[in-house]
């Protein structure tokens, strides 16, 4: 009988899962709508209060946030390719993610089709002069410099 009780504990209960499933489908579906309608107009609008219209600050805004929000998320993202527990490796995936915030949301406003996109653009274009620009040309710049850094480390420890 012992074992008949250790053997149900062991089943995974699969209404249980079935219903944490529905909820975490439902929970993104809700982010997703949440992404999508608000963050694009918040985000034009915290940039535009931060440039004024002005394309000096516009320009570097753009230079700075694209540079440091792409170079630090993957410098972020290149220790989790170390060996590692997988909660630390998430940890820092999370990480990147999370300080790639500010370049994910301006794609968004970029590349985005929906009403809060446009709505983004136009705030930028008016408020943010230049931050989209700079801001591409920060994380080229940004990509390209931690391209380098991954040649040099790896040429560095070849064996000659």
């Amino acid at each position: 009988m012992a074992k008949e009780s250790s053997a149900q504990e062991t089943e995974p209960n699969w209404k249980l899962r079935a219903i944490v499933g529905l909820a975490a489908l439902v929970l993104l579906g809700l982010l997703y709508l949440f992404g999508v309608t608000v963050i694009p107009r918040w985000w034009a609008h915290w940039v535009g209060d931060r440039v004024g219209g002005s394309l000096v600050k516009g320009t570097t805004y753009g230079l700075v946030f694209g540079s440091l929000f792409t170079l630090l998320p993957l410098a972020i993202a290149r220790q989790a390719l170390r060996p590692m527990d997988l909660k630390v490796r998430l940890g820092l995936v999370l990480a990147a993610l999370m300080l790639a915030a500010p370049n994910l949301m301006t794609l968004g406003i970029v590349v985005g089709s929906g009403n809060a996109a446009h709505a983004g653009e136009r705030i930028l274009d008016v408020e943010g002069s230049g931050f989209r620009t700079a801001s591409a040309l920060g994380a080229g710049a940004a990509l390209v410099l931690a391209g380098g850094m991954l040649v040099w480390s790896w040429r560095t420890r070849r064996p000659q």
